[in-house]
């Protein structure tokens, strides 16, 4: 298997030197080249087109959103793959969110999240996935309750928001969500954490890990915001 290229652009250098050190301790991640600044960043993107881009948001010379808004004007028109972007920020208001993914961003994910789940951000974005750090999930869920329709605008692109297929619905007859199951879902919805739901329902976090993995199994979903839209949309959750 190929690894995963990756560039780093992040300007906190303890920040990037700990996530070079982090990623390239993985087996199937390389990385291929780490930059301070935005101008570095482009120019490394242009020389290098890495599978994965993480970019910080707030860079001193030129921003993230910017960043990415040139990386794809770039982009456009070239042959091959192009690079996928994983936002890294500190931000999760609804603006640095929205413009995040208007600008072209891929994914998106807090600088606090666990590494576990940077990994797993990264291989979900490789594969073409939109991956939302859960803190910022409600965000998007609020962009979802104001679309009537199945779907969400985020700039120019589309995001189609699916309901629950028949032969889920099925599965959900067969082995519908427990009690506990429906609290963590909606604790999923409200954008909280494995940490914070843990901490809220008096259990461990490998429980709750537990908990997660049987509520995507039986919503036919592979991540936590596809199970929230999945649960908002078909009643689950109000």
């Amino acid at each position: 298997m190929t690894d995963i290229r990756i560039v780093l652009i992040e300007d906190h250098d303890l920040t990037r030197l700990g996530l070079k050190a982090a990623l390239q301790r993985v087996p199937d991640m390389t990385v291929v080249g780490e930059a301070a600044n935005g101008a570095r960043g482009l120019s490394l993107l242009e020389t290098e087109r890495p599978d994965i881009a993480i970019v910080d948001i707030g860079l001193p010379d030129i921003d993230g959103i910017e960043l990415v808004e040139r990386l794809r004007q770039n982009q456009s028109g070239l042959e091959g793959n192009p690079t996928r972007v994983l936002m890294l920020t500190m931000h999760d208001s609804e603006a640095a969110v929205m413009a995040a993914f208007a600008a072209g961003a891929d994914s998106y994910c807090m600088k606090q999240t666990e590494l576990d789940d940077l990994i797993v951000a990264v291989r979900e974005t490789h594969e073409g996935n939109s991956w939302i750090d859960p803190a910022v999930a409600s965000v998007v869920l609020r962009q979802v309750r104001k679309t009537p329709a199945g779907a969400m605008a985020i700039g120019n692109r589309t995001v189609s928001i699916e309901a629950i297929e028949p032969e889920f619905e099925q599965i959900l007859e067969s082995y519908p969500l427990t009690e506990r199951e429906l609290e963590i879902l909606e604790l999923i919805v409200g954008g909280c954490s494995n940490a914070e739901i843990a901490e809220r329902s008096y259990i461990t976090v490998g429980t709750v890990k537990t908990h997660v993995r049987s509520i995507l199994n039986k919503l036919g979903v592979d991540d936590r915001t596809k199970a929230a839209v999945r649960a908002l949309r078909s009643g689950l959750v109000t």
